[in-house]
C-alpha cells in the first residue's frame, strides 16, 4: 500500500519517517520528495507498506499527528495521472 504523507518538517529524514510508520507494520520503502534544483525537501513524501491492513491503520492513526512540531497529513496515495511525454525545450 502506498501512502502519501504531507506537511512534513523540511529537516525530517527518510529514516526517521520510516521509523514512525514501522510502528504499524513492515515498511517497504520511504521517499521524501526533493526539489530537483536545490535538493531541499518539498515537505511531502510517500511510504510504501507491505500489508494493506497495516497501512490502513497507520493512515487512520497518523493523520493529523504531530511530528517535529507539525501536524502531518496522511492518506492513501492516488495513482499518478497519465501525462503526455515531455518535449525537448531546445
Amino acid at each position: 500500500m502506498n501512502i502519501y504523507v504531507g506537511n512534513l518538517d523540511y529537516n525530517l529524514g527518510e529514516d526517521e519517517l520510516g521509523e514512525i510508520f514501522a510502528e504499524y507494520g513492515e515498511v517497504v520503502s520511504v521517499k521524501i520528495v526533493k526539489d530537483r534544483e536545490t535538493g531541499r525537501a518539498k515537505g511531502f513524501g510517500f511510504v510504501e507498506m507491505a500489508v494493506e491492513a497495516e497501512g490502513d491503520k497507520a493512515v487512520e492513526e497518523l493523520d493529523g499527528a504531530e511530528v517535529n512540531g507539525r501536524n502531518i497529513k496522511v492518506n492513501k496515495a492516488r495513482p499518478r495521472p497519465e501525462r503526455p511525454p515531455r518535449r525537448d525545450r531546445y
